[in-house]
């Protein structure tokens, strides 16, 4: 989403840092780009203003003048001020003062609001949490049909009366959550096509019956400033205490996410990075803003390691790496969960310089696939021993897993590359240059 606005303002960066003294006019140029790159962003023409000042006031003083790296200070100055901007500290759920923590989730029609219950219902579950889900928009039987099939893909219990209204929906399931120990209660409510008295009186009824710790609405980030519209409004009628933003993976232009927390005074709480049922992710202002100048967000990135990666088997294979005994039967279980923390593209963002160095990187994820496929229609006898693998043997892979024997020698020699490396590190010695990893683009010397 932020990848046009991180290339536009990695450029204005990149010039900023080539000048060893900076001058009033200097600055002021370098920020009349930073305000084009954020409008065509679709940024709150407000928001814009309101950052440049802090920016600029902050830009101009003594404390870059005396700086020996001025370009860097305001680099620096601009990552600090776009935190504030996107809340400065994370906004996490609140305690409630006895179980179970109930959580409403409202917004629009078409918003992701069901899908999202049970990504975050999800979302806490990892968390050691144990939620139930409670199917309150009675206004689309298909609503209640999806959460119950969502709630059985996670294993968390969904309640539902489809006769009822949803008050008395709401206040059973609270009952039900307390006898079952269920000690978070997400309730999926109704939504409109827009802001009505209609939708709002039922919101009414169904906070009092719930007594919610938290009220989220829920946003489609695609949908731009229209976004941040319909959180301003919902914030006018009703007492909201966070955003969810679904589709942040999208290709908008990213102006929602920046201007949300100010416009509407309300912190984003999570937000939506891909369509999977795991794609529920913290909001962190200070990484979000790291990212969109191209700074990476490494924390992210180990803490998505941390929840895939099984501890012993990280350990297992780091031996058998350093023993140079890694063959492709452990090289394709890496595969596997490294494919499990999501799209290879979506972790080249959060790598530092992603913004600069990598902008013109693509992943190729069915490249990906066909590694996968290539190594799957191996023996296991194969994938132990690759070296036993002569012509005859390649065109029966290649037949296995609809490739062409070259597809498969070329996995064979990326994975010699990667022996010859892991013999190298564990030798002492410098890896070579010019390893290829599968999917990704080959890297050409200049001649």
């Amino acid at each position: 989403m932020f990848d046009s606005l991180s290339t536009r303002l990695g450029g204005v960066f990149d010039r900023l840092r080539s000048k060893g003294r900076l001058s009033e006019d200097d600055v002021n140029a370098a920020l009349r780009e930073v305000r084009i790159a954020l409008l065509e962003a679709d940024v709150n023409l407000g928001v814009v203003k309101t950052f440049l000042q802090r920016v600029q006031g902050r830009a101009l003083s003594a404390e870059v003048a005396k700086s020996l790296t001025p370009g860097q200070q305001v680099v620096k100055i601009v990552h600090e001020e776009l935190i504030v901007t996107l809340g400065e500290e994370e906004a996490p759920l609140v305690r409630p003062t006895a179980p179970p923590l109930v959580i409403l989730l409202v917004g629009l029609q078409g918003s992701g609001k069901t899908t999202t219950a049970a990504k975050l219902a999800n979302h806490l579950k990892g968390k050691g949490k144990r939620p139930m889900l409670v199917a309150a928009d009675l206004q689309r039987p298909a609503a209640i049909d999806q959460l119950e099939t969502l709630g059985r893909s996670i294993d968390v219990p969904v309640y539902v009366d489809r006769k009822g209204k949803a008050p008395k929906v709401v206040k059973a399931a609270l009952k039900a959550a307390r006898e079952e120990s269920a000690n978070v209660l997400i309730v999926d409510t109704a939504g409109r096509l827009q802001i009505d008295t209609d939708l709002m009186k039922e919101l009414a009824a169904v906070k009092k019956s719930a007594a919610p710790d938290e009220t989220l609405l829920v946003v489609d980030a695609m949908t731009g400033q229209e976004a941040v519209n319909v959180a301003k409004g919902f914030s006018e009628y009703t007492d909201i205490t966070g955003l969810i933003m679904t589709k942040i993976d999208g290709d908008a232009r990213g102006g929602a996410a920046i201007s949300a927390r100010e416009v509407t005074g309300v912190p984003i709480k999570f937000v939506g990075t891909g369509e999977t049922i795991g794609d529920l992710d913290t909001f962190y202002p200070e990484r979000m803003a790291s990212r969109i100048l191209g700074m990476g967000d490494v924390l992210s990135l180990i803490e998505k390691a941390e929840e895939t990666f099984d501890q012993e088997e990280a350990e297992r294979a780091t031996k058998k790496m350093l023993d140079a005994t890694f063959d492709l039967e452990d090289f394709l279980e890496q595969f596997q969960q490294l494919k499990k923390m999501g799209p290879l593209q979506q972790l080249v963002g959060m790598l530092p310089g992603a913004g600069s160095t990598l902008r013109d990187v693509q992943v190729d994820e069915k490249q990906l696939d066909r590694v996968e496929a290539i190594i799957r229609s191996m023996t296991p006898g194969e994938r132990r021993n690759p070296k036993m693998i002569n012509g005859s043997r390649k065109r029966r892979i290649a037949a296995g897993s609809g490739t062409r024997p070259q597809d498969v020698n070329g996995v064979l020699k990326q994975f010699a590359q990667a022996q010859k490396m892991m013999k190298a590190m564990a030798g002492g010695k410098s890896p070579i240059p010019g390893l290829n990893i599968p999917g990704m683009p080959r890297q050409h010397k200049k001649r």
